[in-house]
């Protein structure tokens, strides 16, 4: 149950915020993909419980994915055998780590929050510098050539990711990218289009299972649901056209905040 004694998610204001976070989440997702760092700490500000947030959250942002995904959609042309081959474990994985979620209890992952939010932060950090690397010893696929199937072991990897994916998900995208960048691609646009359709294969199952559970505010879900899709189209597009800086030090600086603050919250500071 959400905790209205801290705040009433019934008031405008309050839905109005959390959608305006599920905005600017879609936008994040379709540019780096970490939107949850938006969205989760404003459910969790909210006063909703940490799992009925993070479920919430991965509802909420679902449609933001589709319409992000839709927008680069003619980036695909030659994938056929990554869309098919990429699904599965992308299913698969996505569902147990949401079966996994479920299973945690509220205390242990309410405590393991902040540290989540900081990996995730990590991965942020850590990106630039790593798809640096990826694309300077990877041998690249040309631009317009048919992409090779992935291999066996790219796909037992994307199980696992899959697996964070559907259990949290914040910073998911950016590992996600860095695993395409290692099999030579280098077009980012092919690869945020390959990274939206894994997203929704692994989200689509963890929002069905939540769904089935009951842990999901669905008054905020669906208010959150329409911000994060006008978010997804607007970041897609603006991806394919401005630079990423201005976007991934706002997420670092949200990242580092709301972990710290979180922190001090379990700490009773």
């Amino acid at each position: 149950m959400v905790n209205t004694s801290t705040v009433s998610v019934l008031a405008p204001l309050p839905l109005a915020l959390a959608a305006l976070a599920a905005v600017g989440g879609g936008m994040i997702n379709a540019i780096a993909g970490g939107g949850t760092l938006l969205t989760f700490p404003a459910l969790i500000a909210l006063g909703v419980p940490p799992i009925m947030a993070n479920a919430t959250s991965t509802v909420a942002l679902w449609p933001g994915l589709l319409t992000s995904f839709w927008n680069y959609r003619g980036a695909l042309r030659g994938a056929r055998a990554w869309t098919v081959r990429w699904a599965l474990p992308s299913l698969l994985g996505g569902g147990t780590g949401a079966v996994l979620l479920l299973l945690t209890p509220e205390q242990k992952f309410a405590d393991s929050v902040p540290w989540l939010i900081w990996g995730a932060t990590l991965l942020f950090v850590l990106q630039g510098p790593a798809m640096r690397w990826v694309v300077g010893h990877a041998k690249p696929v040309a631009d317009g050539d048919p992409l090779p199937a992935p291999p066996f072991g790219f796909l037992v990897l994307q199980f696992f990711l899959s697996i964070y994916g559907g259990y949290f998900g914040a910073g998911n995208g950016i590992l996600m990218l860095a695993a395409l960048g290692m099999m030579g691609l280098t077009n980012i646009h092919t690869m945020n289009g390959l990274k939206g359709w894994a997203g929704l294969n692994i989200n689509i199952v963890a929002v069905l299972i939540f769904a089935i559970s009951g842990i999901v505010n669905w008054r905020l879900a669906l208010i959150m649901a329409v911000g994060a899709a006008v978010g997804g189209a607007i970041g897609a597009r603006l991806a394919q056209r401005v630079g990423q800086q201005w976007v991934r030090r706002a997420i670092i600086g949200i990242g580092l905040g709301s972990g710290t603050w979180m922190l001090l919250q379990r700490l009773g500071v």
